[in-house]
């Protein structure tokens, strides 16, 4: 849910930025998490880069920074939210619940 709060903050950020300056305005989500904490990116790219890969930060989470926050964050809600979906068993959806 959390998630999913952010992907609508940020939607709506980008439409009231967009109605004033009379121009479409898309956020990089690079941008926004710079203007949050800009020592929390540059932490996250030395912690990507030392201790897990360096290939992972430069084609793959760069790419990823410069799509739109809301976008992202919109995804990733729903990536959580499936995970999240209370599934059936079989045999209950068989026979019913007891």
């Amino acid at each position: 849910m959390v998630a999913l709060a952010l992907a609508v903050i940020t939607a709506v950020l980008d439409v009231t930025r967009t109605i004033a300056d009379s121009a479409v305005v898309i956020t990089p989500l690079g941008k926004e998490w710079y203007q949050f904490s800009p020592s929390g990116l540059n932490n996250a790219q030395a912690l990507v880069q030392r201790h897990i890969h360096p290939l992972l930060w430069d084609p793959i989470i760069i790419n990823i920074l410069l799509l739109p926050s809301w976008m992202v964050f919109a995804v990733f809600a729903a990536l959580l939210l499936w995970c999240g979906k209370v599934r059936q068993k079989r045999w209950q959806s068989r026979f019913g619940s007891e």
